[in-house]
């Protein structure tokens, strides 16, 4: 006998009111998405007018004169070896200090989850307390230690540093996530015959993927925008993008047009690597709502 499938039919004032509801939602969110997007809009546009547009009027203008759009900025932006210096300098920072805080952070992550071994839960107590240990704590005591190591104003030092204050909250998140997973499944994989390595890069590592890259995402936001580590620990040939601009200006505060090309530069990338993960952000922020 085949199943019925009772359908309930709604009146039309229930198909008004769903109608009316919808629309309201997507209204709001619309208007919400306008102003988020309304600043970014702005700098761009304003990176695209010469100073002298920039000056005599504001960069809404652009719709009522599209003549004053011009790629001379970015052109002199390419031209300018402190910001196209420090532009290298900020990714030769960011790239390997988040691939040094997601892998080391993935592997402890999975030694406090499935592993057992003396004093690791006191270790992670530690690792919880170090969370709350706000950054200006440590500046001046790591100035001194990296000036004594001879890395102070390196490159090697900022690396240094952020991946020491992004490990506490990559080994908590990751282990947090490794650890919802069934205890039955790493017990088969031992029972085959499976060693701790191949469990995590087999087992644990692909199902943890959303966690590892949400924190990737993280990671590599704090470190490219980081201003108050870089003021510190850099110097004229390490300086990262963010101070290379706050310098350009101190120097030169009426060059709107430089500063806006490079605010705008500094931007796009982590908005690029944002919408090129943001597949997997999604699916770890779902992972905790389902079964």
């Amino acid at each position: 006998m085949s199943e019925l499938t009772i359908v309930r039919k709604l009146t039309p004032a229930q198909k008004v009111l769903r109608v009316f509801n919808n629309s309201i939602v997507n209204v709001v969110l619309v208007i919400v998405a306008i102003f988020w997007l309304v600043p970014t809009f702005g700098l761009l546009l304003t990176s695209l007018r010469s100073s002298s547009a920039n000056a005599s009027s504001g960069w809404w203008t652009v719709f009522t004169a599209p003549a004053q759009l011009t790629l001379e900025n970015y052109a002199n932006l390419l031209s300018n070896e402190t910001i196209t210096g420090s532009f290298w300098n900020t990714v030769v920072i960011a790239v390997p200090t988040t691939f040094a805080v997601v892998i080391i952070g993935a592997l402890a992550g999975y030694a406090f989850a499935w592993l057992e071994f003396p004093g690791r839960d006191w270790l992670l107590i530690a690792v919880i307390v170090l969370l709350a240990v706000p950054i200006q704590v440590a500046l001046i005591p790591l100035a001194r230690l990296f000036g004594d190591l001879g890395i102070f104003g390196s490159v090697f030092g900022v690396i240094l540093f952020h991946t020491a204050f992004g490990l506490p909250f990559a080994i908590f998140l990751l282990r947090n996530f490794y650890s919802q997973f069934p205890g039955e499944l790493m017990e088969a994989a031992r029972v085959d015959g499976a060693g701790e390595w191949n469990i995590f890069f087999r087992i644990v590592l692909p199902l943890g993927l959303p966690a590892v890259a949400s924190l990737a995402i993280f990671q590599f936001l704090w470190t490219w925008n980081d201003m108050l580590v870089a003021l510190i620990f850099t110097n004229a040939e390490s300086m990262p993008l963010t101070v290379a601009i706050q310098t350009q200006l101190r120097q030169f505060g009426s060059n709107i047009d430089v500063l806006s090309a490079g605010a705008f530069l500094s931007m796009i990338v982590p908005l690029l690597v944002f919408f090129a993960f943001q597949r997997y952000f999604v699916q770890a922020l779902l992972a905790g709502s389902q079964k």
